[in-house]
């Protein structure tokens, strides 16, 4: 794996998407830019809602990417630009304090947390002045990490235009961290997969510390990704985050009952660290300790005191008083145990691995669904449609409450499957069928589609002509 994401000599001519862009900057601001960086989207494959935890995660990047086409200058100001006229404009000055506003997520806050991220990360004074015109291939709020690729694309450009050198490690680390300026409590599988990803092989990506490990997924095997059709933005909503406040409550509790001390615990992952036990056991004792009705404020405040509840409550979730922690701590460490099987499995083969796999990403998807409620009516209906129509597998992938589904089938079925699923769930709703619009192959929007086959992809690069 190369330290550094790497430099491609970009063929412009040769790459439509990349034409499109360069014409686009030249006409707005009137030069040529001095290069392109670009960030993938992911899917992840299986592992949701436990990146934050402290547990492995199975995704792999996909084709649709953020791009940033990039001039350098000495205004003293970053001027963002988007090619969808639906997305204004903005600028900020390089001497400022980049002020990133939670109450509204507008595209190009995401942007300024990438700029944010490495300006602190490095001490940067004085950002070098940048003109930047943003390419987004990746349906918004789709659960295929629009957001942190945007974040990831900022955060590499940054870096670029102040003639820094960071590794995809500390690149990753750095984005992960800088999308909580606003507001979301993420664990950093979005960011990681963006700079460490390879073309052609998933990874496993392990924390504390972070590293990835390829992962080759069955040659007879593709996954296909679905949009549900309907949109979640997490930084709009307290939903993700009171997922997160929920397992650092469950932490506490589950660690003080087993008798250890829960002044540094902040991860599920912790407490299996701290009793040297199994994941197996672990579930054992989530029966035994926690109880499967709602813990009130109250009842969280006697047990841990009024400060702990300070430091783990978000801002956003600080009106909330009622919390599920036995259903969440389930699916956490029932989901940690799935991935390591699904790595198992896709390392050993066999001849019913591709059952197996399937199998797992649908027990996945009922986890998510009934003990983490991070799912939706539209998409488990999706869910049920994909596996009618022949999915070996089929989950929510993403945070839920929306976006998009991965489902597993055969390599020889994936025509037949497309087909089903676009004739069975699209034209239900004239939403989706707007969505699901039928584009030539080879056609630049055709990344666009609701409903395609995605290989691994390649990871964050910079381009220069």
């Amino acid at each position: 794996m190369e330290t550094n994401p790497p430099k491609l000599k970009a063929v412009i001519a040769a790459d439509a998407r990349l034409q499109k862009l360069k014409t686009a900057f030249e006409n707005k601001y009137g030069e040529c830019p001095a290069f392109y960086a670009s960030a993938p989207g992911r899917v992840n494959l299986i592992g949701e809602h436990i990146d934050y935890c402290g547990y492995a995660v199975l995704p792999m990047a996909i084709e649709q990417s953020i791009i940033a086409a990039v001039s350098v200058n000495q205004s003293g100001s970053i001027e963002l630009a988007n090619t969808d006229p639906l997305y204004r404009d903005y600028s900020v000055s390089c001497t400022a304090d980049i002020h990133i506003d939670r109450d509204n997520p507008h595209w190009f806050y995401y942007f300024l947390c990438g700029v944010k991220g490495i300006q602190e990360h490095c001490g940067i004074r004085e950002l070098a002045g940048m003109r930047c015109m943003v390419d987004g291939s990746i349906p918004a709020s789709s659960g295929l990490s629009s957001s942190s690729a945007l974040v990831c694309c900022a955060g590499l450009a940054t870096m670029e235009a102040n003639h820094k050198m960071l590794s995809k490690v500390e690149l990753a680390e750095i984005c992960a961290k800088c999308e909580r300026y606003i507001g979301t409590e993420g664990g950093g599988m979005d960011q990681s997969i963006s700079f460490l990803a390879e073309k052609g092989t998933a990874k496993l990506i392990q924390f504390n510390p972070l590293r990835s490990t390829d992962v080759r997924l069955p040659d007879d095997a593709v996954f296909v990704i679905s949009n549900s059709g309907v949109a979640m933005n997490k930084a709009a909503s307290n939903h993700f985050n009171l997922r997160v406040v929920e397992c650092r409550l469950a932490t506490k509790v589950l660690g003080k009952a087993l008798g250890l001390d829960s002044t540094g615990l902040m991860k599920l992952s912790q407490v299996q660290t701290e009793l040297q036990v199994s994941l197996e056991e672990m579930l054992r004792l989530v029966e035994e300790k926690l109880h499967p009705e709602a813990y009130s404020l109250e009842e969280l405040t006697q047990s841990l005191g009024t400060e702990v509840l300070e430091t783990v409550l978000t801002e956003n979730t600080m009106h909330v008083s009622l919390f599920q922690l036995y259903q969440r701590s389930r699916h956490v460490y029932g989901e940690a145990q799935r991935v390591l099987r699904f790595q198992s499995v896709c390392e050993s083969g066999g001849a019913d691995a591709l059952s197996q796999l399937g199998a797992l990403m649908s027990q996945s998807h009922a986890s998510c669904r009934d003990l983490y409620e991070c799912s939706c009516p539209e998409l488990d209906r999706l869910v049920d449609t994909c596996l009618q129509s022949g999915a070996l597998g089929s989950r929510l992938t993403g945070a839920g409450w929306g976006g998009c589904a991965v489902s597993m089938v055969t390599r020889d079925k994936a025509e037949s499957f497309l087909r089903a699923v676009r004739e069975a769930y699209y034209p239900e709703d004239p939403r989706r069928t707007a969505l699901e619009q039928q584009r030539p192959l080879g056609d630049p929007l055709e990344q666009q589609r609701s409903l395609f086959v995605s290989a691994p992809a390649r990871g964050a690069t910079i381009s220069v002509e």
